[in-house]
């Protein structure tokens, strides 16, 4: 089975629990974590993940879930499959 990645993207202001929070979502769905980057400039947290969505036939309810821990912790994040984020992001 040909492995599918997508990328998450999680944008806001940093609070504790947050990496907790998304990283359990991910859990929950049986999503491996391939790959992680995170900063925080002054009190602005960024990070991205590469996930591993081989078990998962959409990622809707996987954005919805992250949907709902955004509105609850004051963040933006985004679900997209890797082909369609490399495709966004060509230079």
């Amino acid at each position: 089975m040909e492995t599918r990645r997508a990328v998450v993207s999680v944008i806001g202001k940093d609070k504790v629990g947050i990496i907790a929070r998304v990283t359990t979502v991910l859990a929950e769905n049986r999503m491996n974590i391939l790959d992680i980057s995170q900063t925080i400039l002054q009190d602005f947290f960024t990070m991205m993940m590469l996930i591993d969505i081989s078990e998962t036939a959409n990622l809707h309810s996987l954005q919805d879930q992250l949907n709902q821990v955004g509105d609850e912790l004051g963040l933006t994040i985004h679900v997209q499959a890797e082909e369609i984020f490399q495709a966004m992001h060509r230079v």
